[in-house]
């Protein structure tokens, strides 16, 4: 199965991931604690300077598949291109676009914005996907959209009924790195045996070359008889 990589989620999110990390620093972790009082670090303008770049660079590579999607649309086949890192893109915008409200971590609205328009373009994407696959991958593809939008809910559902509101950041923080790191791991299931057998294709070539010109061709008996 071929791989397309080119403006896949994995890449779209680290500036998000990033703002929230910056975040953290800077209005959580960025107040030291003295005996007369808090004393803020003055990194606002920093803050949100990088907020509004990691959005504006995040847009960028939102659009960045359009072409793909338009020779997907030309062609009417998705070819060999796989829908799964717009699936877990898709899952990672809904969770960081969670994070990013203001009932779960105020003062991050950058966060909610930018996945915001990011879940819009992995929907698009993802549905564009379903209408040009094969039949067979239609019923799949299908299932793993409504798996998405059941799985946010149930983050959200839970999140507000039964966490307070710093148990509800904290969760809903690491979630948004685990569903991340799901979403760099994804091509991973075609890229590691596909991987592992091209390292071992070219050790028996090696091995081969290095036989072949140190004792020649050697003889052309086969290594097992047959006596059928």
């Amino acid at each position: 199965m071929r791989l397309n990589v080119f403006g896949v989620g994995g890449n779209i999110f680290v500036p998000s991931i990033f703002w929230v990390a910056l975040h953290d620093l800077l209005f959580t972790g960025g107040v030291e604690t003295r005996k007369d009082g808090p004393r803020p670090f003055c990194y606002s303008g920093f803050s949100d300077a990088a907020g509004l770049a990691g959005n504006l660079f995040a847009f960028v590579l939102f659009v960045s598949p359009i072409p793909t999607f338009r020779r997907i649309i030309r062609n009417k086949s998705t070819e060999q291109f796989s829908g799964l890192p717009y699936i877990y893109a898709l899952l990672n915008c809904l969770i960081c676009l969670w994070y990013g409200m203001p009932f779960v971590t105020p003062g991050v609205i950058l966060v909610a914005t930018v996945n915001s328009f990011g879940a819009v373009f992995q929907l698009i994407y993802t549905i564009i996907y379903i209408i040009y696959a094969d039949k067979t991958i239609k019923p799949k593809m299908s299932a793993l959209l409504v798996s998405v939008f059941a799985l946010f809910g149930v983050v959200a559902f839970v999140s507000l009924r039964f966490l307070d509101s710093h148990l509800r950041q904290m969760v809903v923080g690491y979630l948004s790195v685990f569903s991340l790191i799901s979403m760099f791991a994804s091509p991973l299931f075609i890229i590691v045996p596909n991987g592992i057998g091209t390292i071992l294709g070219i050790v028996q070539l090696v091995l081969y070359y290095y036989y072949s010109s140190k004792y020649g061709e050697g003889s052309t008996e086969p290594l097992l008889a047959s006596y059928a």
